[in-house]
């Protein structure tokens, strides 16, 4: 049932009828899995040259045409895909960005958000509320990172969607923060090395060093972010998180690592990056801010993702200053970016 409020009392009731928002929400793991569904096939690949029947479709992908049918209508309602026709859909603005060729493509996100990885944890989102572990670690019974290692499929598609994601964000990062005042950067757990190579891009006078475990960094090499021109400005070196981030840069910046990991785990991060960083240095935090505020955000989308993907959380700017101080740092100044992260320069103390 839905609820309405008792004036002045801050209190809601019950009221005869649920809300459409409501019924909706109840309903939306159908749009979730239908979204993860057509980017997992390619429909929006299969529709750049234009319009084409489930038929066409349903030959072409080797699928029900019937099921095919019912997941596009659902997504046509939503404005994901349009019918043209009786049993014809074309691409949209929305579905467009389901599509391997274009920048800024979330279609590796959406085959993420499906694997088994996502959803099985998500059936143990109880497991997380009960106990404040991940689903993850009841369901799947080891380490996230520990997985990805072990289903190398899973591994390459999540992969695909961090870079991606990486570069709709590297260029608002790159010029949003003035990099060019530190005369070497290393980024820790930079994977791909997306982010650095913008960085780099921008900054031509700056050194990058992309630190990562070593299995990620043969990734890196062969996805070939810094190579070319940037080959000379740039190295990569093996890190550990918690045993052994290098010395040798005056700033290191982490982009999405600490939400990764609960405070515990976080604290023990950031006292090894303080270990790292000169005395003239600082580290560079690139996370999502939540609101201190019950306004809306994506932020806190993500964070319920974290606390049962990974154990981890977003936090609010304070909370991040809270943890930086008591390994050693002093929240110096938040830069705003274009996309969702922001940018926090920590100096040591």
């Amino acid at each position: 049932m839905a609820t309405k409020a008792h004036p002045g009392s801050g209190q809601s009731s019950p009221t005869s009828n649920p809300g459409p928002l409501l019924k909706i929400l109840l309903e939306s793991l159908a749009l979730h899995q239908s979204v993860f569904a057509a980017a997992e096939l390619g429909v929006a690949d299969l529709l750049v040259s234009g319009p084409q029947s489930t038929r066409e479709l349903a030959e072409k992908l080797r699928v029900d045409e019937s099921s095919l049918y019912r997941i596009l209508r659902l997504l046509a309602s939503q404005g994901v895909f349009i019918e043209m026709a009786a049993r014809a859909f074309a691409n949209t603005d929305l579905s467009n960005f389901l599509r391997s060729d274009v920048p800024g493509s979330l279609r590796s996100m959406g085959r993420f958000r499906g694997t088994e990885f996502v959803y099985l944890s998500f059936g143990e989102i109880l497991h997380s509320i009960r106990t404040g572990e991940p689903g993850r670690a009841k369901v799947l019974g080891m380490d996230g990172w520990e997985y990805l290692e072990r289903n190398p499929g899973t591994a390459r598609i999540f992969d695909d969607a961090m870079t991606d994601i990486s570069a709709i964000a590297a260029p608002t990062i790159a010029n949003a923060y003035d990099f060019s005042k530190w005369e070497s950067l290393m980024d820790v757990g930079g994977g791909n090395g997306v982010l650095l190579a913008a960085i780099l891009r921008a900054n031509r006078s700056l050194r990058g060093v992309l630190a990562d475990q070593q299995h990620v960094l043969k990734r890196a090499r062969e996805r070939g972010f810094l190579s070319g021109p940037l080959e000379k400005r740039s190295s990569m070196q093996p890190c550990d998180l918690f045993r052994d981030i290098p010395k040798g840069c005056r700033a290191y910046l982490m982009k999405s690592v600490i939400h990764d990991w609960n405070d515990e785990d976080a604290q023990k991060i950031l006292s090894q990056c303080r270990r790292a960083v000169p005395k003239n240095g600082a580290l560079l935090l690139v996370e999502f801010n939540l609101p201190e505020d019950n306004s809306p955000s994506r932020s806190k989308f993500v964070d319920v993702t974290m606390m049962v993907l990974t154990g981890g959380r977003e936090r609010t700017i304070p909370e991040f200053s809270s943890l930086l101080a008591n390994a050693g740092f002093r929240l110096n100044d938040v830069v705003k970016t274009a996309s969702d992260f922001n940018v926090m320069e920590a100096l040591p103390v």
